[in-house]
């Protein structure tokens, strides 16, 4: 006997979970550590982030807002206003890690690399955090991508948006978690 659409839902739904429960433990490691390591004698109190990573902050956080009118536009029967917003939600997206890599380039040409001799830990910290959310970001990216093709299949409709929803749900949680890691590395210096 086969499992049923809802068990299969259900399922799908909670290795969704138990891979952002994962994901918040690791960057709770991360950030305690970034805690920790601020007692060092050598920690550098004196610099600020790059404001281009403030502006890929606001770039995340409206595609979060477009991905969530393509749904409703899809639930609304909409789908060439979803069609323009799940694109643009992608734009958005790629916008952010262009922004991420261009505050890369403002913190080398402060001076500060990530290793070496023109390395500091509270700059290395912030090389470690920004690229392990990267790399969650281009799997979001990559989901985005899948649901946008689904979506040009005629995949989502009012009854069936399994897909597009935990789809978003990954996106809104990797929204917040940057929204969480720009605060803690712009206020806890």
């Amino acid at each position: 006997m086969g499992i049923d659409n809802t068990s299969k839902a259900r399922a799908r739904k909670m290795m969704l979970w138990f891979g952002i429960i994962s994901m918040v433990m690791m960057f709770a490691g991360l950030t305690s550590s970034y805690v920790v390591s601020k007692t060092r004698p050598d920690w550098l109190t004196d610099y600020d982030l790059p404001s281009v990573f403030l502006y890929s902050t606001i770039a995340i956080v409206i595609s979060s807002f477009t991905f969530h009118f393509a749904k409703k536009q899809i639930l609304n029967g909409n789908r060439q206003a979803a069609n323009i917003l799940m694109i643009a939600t992608f734009i958005l997206g790629s916008l952010f890690v262009i922004m991420q890599f261009m505050g890369f380039d403002e913190i080398i040409k402060d001076g500060f690399r990530f290793t070496g001799g023109a390395s500091n830990v509270r700059v290395s910290f912030v090389y470690i955090i920004i690229v392990t959310h990267l790399v969650h970001l281009f799997a979001g990216l990559i989901v985005l991508l899948v649901v946008i093709y689904n979506h040009f299949r005629k995949k989502y409709s009012k009854g069936n948006m399994l897909g597009f929803s935990l789809g978003l749900t990954f996106w809104h949680f990797v929204d917040i978690l940057w929204i969480y890691l720009f605060l803690f590395l712009y206020f806890f210096k």
